[in-house]
């Protein structure tokens, strides 16, 4: 596969993980999951339930809970959870440091953006309203959630692709998760893992790290002068 950030390759997309990424929700995420998996029997902490919960579709917690305590929550416990988070959102929520900036010169650089996300659009719809990047992203939000496609599996990551006109080699993807590299590597698209150090990172072809997402807009930058250059030599 060509790399979409090596020289020889085609840069033409740019595609976001929603939390962790651009928004900051996995903490009242995974807090409001914690306490249900309390409730379940699951003596898990809040501190525990961001590792142990962050970057999953709901479809699959579910499942996860009640096998660790051989508990049945409501059949329709994600759609339930889901309107939790929706209400959360709704009246506070974070963005990643530099998100909008980085979003702003991406956008500088003639680089088309859109998120895939396990999130439902109604979380992300909450998330980017409150935390004012909506504008910066409409009309450009695909949900995992919504396709019955969560997260390992690439198809939210090639709708993007197949929205935008861009052929699945020529994207990039920024995640924060392993579950979303997984899908992004699978898409056959690179993958840029947004993880400070000295958290370790997976030693996957097509992978490559950053620390703060003041780093994108110049690995991207980067990567079209390369590009051009090679083009015209």
């Amino acid at each position: 596969m060509t790399s979409a950030l090596a020289p020889d390759g085609r840069l033409q997309l740019v595609i976001f993980d929603c939390d962790g990424v651009l928004i900051d929700s996995e903490g009242t995420s995974c807090r409001l999951i914690a306490e249900d998996a309390r409730q379940a029997g699951w003596d898990i902490t809040d501190e525990e339930a961001m590792t142990q919960f962050g970057g999953k579709a709901l479809t699959l917690l579910k499942t996860e809970i009640e096998e660790r305590t051989d508990t049945t929550l409501p059949q329709d416990w994600p759609v339930l959870m889901r309107d939790r988070f929706v209400e959360a959102f709704n009246v506070s929520v974070d963005t990643i440091d530099g998100a909008r900036d980085m979003l702003e010169k991406v956008a500088a650089l003639g680089l088309p953006v859109r998120v895939g996300s396990n999130s439902s659009m109604l979380e992300m719809n909450a998330k980017f309203r409150t935390s004012g990047l909506a504008e910066l992203l409409e009309g450009c939000i695909h949900s995992a959630a919504d396709m019955n496609a969560p997260k390992p599996d690439p198809a939210v990551y090639l709708k993007a692709a197949e929205a935008e006109g861009v052929p699945p080699e020529n994207c990039v993807v920024i995640e924060d998760s392993d579950t979303g590299a997984k899908a992004a590597l699978a898409a056959g698209m690179t993958c840029v893992l947004l993880r400070r150090e000295p958290a370790p990172i997976p030693s996957w072809p097509g992978l490559v790290r950053i620390n703060a997402l003041s780093e994108l807009p110049v690995l991207l930058g980067d990567a079209l002068a390369q590009q051009n250059k090679a083009s015209v030599s």
